[in-house]
């Protein structure tokens, strides 16, 4: 993700590596090219974080009051019951409204969501978001508006865009997370 520059420690066979010197690929880019990389970020962020504060409180925009997760409604029953098609349609419709599905749905909006916003964890959110976004991709193949394509895709296509050019780095905290040390210890959690 960032380039750094190593040096050997004295009589420990080890290398450290100076803070100072680590250039984020984010850093080589023009500065509107980086804050349009973090406005980005963060607004893919909000889209995770907001679906997910919808279903679970019912704001009226998605999800009535009524069909709220905490008033004992379904984030997966309305569209994984009555909008999928195509060749997974079965697989997709047995999924839904079960518990298992409903938690690990918001659970991945909510984690996904919060890392964008504050630039953590970019690898994780990138590749659950992307996950949950093909998934929800081909439970409707094939989609509605182009044979093929849809924002679904071009969305998990920008998290990993946001990945590739340490776009957590700019106006987030992605540098102050990779420096803990479990974070510089498991390269996943980047």
């Amino acid at each position: 993700m960032a380039s750094t520059v190593s040096r050997p420690v004295p009589s420990t066979g080890r290398t450290t590596t100076d803070r100072a010197e680590v250039v984020s690929r984010a850093d080589r880019l023009p500065a509107a090219a980086r804050y349009l990389l973090a406005a980005l970020r963060v607004s893919i962020g909000f889209v995770f974080l907001w679906a997910f504060l919808d279903k679970t409180f019912g704001l009226g925009r998605a999800t009535p009051a009524e069909n709220a997760w905490l008033e004992g409604g379904s984030p997966t029953a309305g569209f994984l019951g009555n909008a999928v098609s195509g060749p997974f349609a079965d697989a997709f419709g047995s999924m839904a409204g079960a518990v298992w599905a409903d938690w690990l749905f918001m659970v991945g909006l909510l984690g996904i969501g919060v890392a964008l916003i504050l630039g953590i964890g970019m690898r994780i959110a990138a590749v659950t978001g992307g996950l949950l976004l093909v998934l929800m991709w081909a439970a409707v193949l094939p989609p509605p508006n182009n044979p093929f394509m849809d924002d679904h895709l071009v969305y998990a296509m920008v998290l990993a865009l946001l990945v590739v050019l340490n776009a957590g780095d700019v106006l987030g905290l992605g540098r102050r997370w990779r420096a803990l040390p479990v974070v510089r210890d498991l390269p996943v959690l980047h």
